[in-house]
């Protein structure tokens, strides 16, 4: 042991003596005796082990309670950290997909905060279903029969499979078994539902004919999937819903149509193309409809089945209905989020997802080219700073190969790589996530509101800190 390590080591307070000083006195505030006490002792075995390599310096008793308190409020300090979203991604998985309305994050607080009638009738004081509280507004929004919600969608399809097939075959076309998010797969869910899958057509073609040759006393179920997450294109032939309903019908079986992102609204009106509406599926005749209330609803993450009563009520009598439920924080967020459709002018500008989505690409472009203005001569020396035009994304498994106009900061990093300043964004507070294209950083306003933006444009600045690296 070198002899300047040695002296550093005899220096180093004790523990008792670092808690009875004044600068343990914010330590104590923040976590309480024992876990001040912790954290000195974790600090002072840090400081011995840098001394010990020789790597570390004499650390005085101040010194020793910082080191503490930043320990102990990483400690306390949720896991669960606002972020900025630069990605361009609107519906963004990672980073918790739809964000809530403010009608429905105060509808949380509310019940939150305060006991609420989730399952008692106040009319008649006996126990009322949970669904209520959605159930009206559902079918007024799809002109379905009834309604129910569970936790997400692919619970939704696990259950009224469960409900409709158990222990009985499921036909579904090649062409739609989709793999949704963390690689669960159609045929997993079929399979994990209890039922038996029976695979119809080809990758790139499935024809009425193909149904009718498999359909046989076994068949419980005809499932249409609408594929939110890819494009079949080219050479391709699929079975339209209404069609496979009349199919259905003829031959007695029930028709489940899994939407997957489940808008409300018909988005054609705005320039985006190609998802379906889920009234328009209801009206097909499918005797029940699946989706998710967290994509393009822009609800809490929720699952929705829409259809037949009597299909509705039997999946709400099933054993795992009970296992998929959803608890009264996502029913008033989804309750307040339904409310806002019943004027869709106001669903637009109200809820996140919606306004984000049918965002003026020229109002994107003015804030882009501001940013960039106020960050070139601050960042000179850490990149390049221009404006490009890009392309947003809906995300979320949503519109695949539809993308929004936008204007992107582009940053053009002059002594490091582009993984490197994504990395050093990733370090500021708040954290900017973006994303890279030609080895450019790329800053996409579609995704950050206007309450956010000048929260970005600090932590930007502090990239030309040394701390920003």
């Amino acid at each position: 042991m070198k002899r300047d390590a040695g002296a550093g080591l005899r220096a180093l307070p004790s523990v008792d003596e670092v808690l009875r000083s004044s600068a343990a006195a914010p330590l104590l505030r923040q976590g309480g005796r024992a876990a001040a006490r912790d954290a000195v002792r974790a600090a002072l075995a840090e400081a011995r082990g840098r001394l010990r390599e020789g790597s570390g310096e004499a650390v005085s008793l101040e010194g020793v309670a910082q080191a503490a308190l930043e320990r102990l409020r990483a400690q306390v300090a949720p896991s669960l950290r606002e972020v900025i979203n630069a990605t361009g991604i609107i519906i963004h998985t990672g980073l918790g997909r739809s964000l809530l309305a403010t009608a429905a994050q105060e509808a949380i607080a509310r019940v939150a905060r305060a006991p609420c009638a989730l399952e008692t009738d106040l009319a008649t004081g006996k126990r009322g279903s949970r669904d209520l509280h959605v159930r009206g507004l559902l079918c007024e929004l799809t002109g379905a029969e009834s309604a129910t919600a569970v936790n997400n969608n692919a619970a939704a399809v696990a259950l009224a499979i469960n409900t409709l097939a158990a222990g009985r075959e499921v036909i579904v076309s090649r062409g739609q078994e989709v793999e949704i998010g963390g690689s669960f797969r159609i045929p997993d869910v079929i399979r994990s539902a209890g039922c038996a899958l029976v695979e119809v057509g080809t990758t790139n073609r499935t024809h009425p004919r193909d149904y009718e040759q498999a359909i046989g006393e076994g068949t419980a179920l005809l499932l249409w999937v609408h594929p939110s997450n890819y494009r079949v294109v080219g050479f391709t032939a699929e079975v339209g819903l209404p069609d496979l309903v009349q199919l259905g019908r003829k031959a007695g079986v029930p028709v489940l149509a899994d939407l997957g992102s489940g808008a409300l609204l018909d988005l054609g009106r705005w320039g985006v193309e190609g998802e379906p509406v889920v009234r328009d599926a209801v009206a097909a005749g499918a005797d029940v409809v699946v989706f998710s209330a967290d994509k393009l609803l822009g609800g809490p993450q929720a699952g929705i089945a829409v259809g037949r009563a009597e299909v509705i009520a039997r999946m709400k009598r099933n054993p795992l209905a009970r296992v998929v439920r959803v608890d009264k924080l996502t029913l008033a967020a989804l309750e307040a989020t339904l409310q806002l459709y019943r004027d869709e002018e106001r669903a637009v500008r109200e809820i996140p997802t919606l306004r984000t989505i049918t965002r003026e690409a020229e109002g994107i472009a003015r804030a882009a080219r501001r940013l960039a203005r106020r960050l070139e001569g601050p960042l000179a020396a850490v990149a390049e700073v221009t404006v490009e035009r890009e392309m947003s994304q809906v995300g979320g498994g949503s519109l695949p190969t539809h993308g929004l106009p936008t204007t992107v900061v582009s940053l053009a990093p002059r002594a490091m790589s582009a993984d490197e300043l994504l990395a050093a964004l990733r370090r500021l507070d708040p954290p900017v996530i973006a994303r890279i294209r030609r080895d450019r950083v790329l800053l996409d306003l579609r995704t950050v509101s206007e309450e956010q933006a000048p929260q970005l444009e600090t932590a930007l600045l502090n990239l030309a800190e040394p701390r920003g690296f």
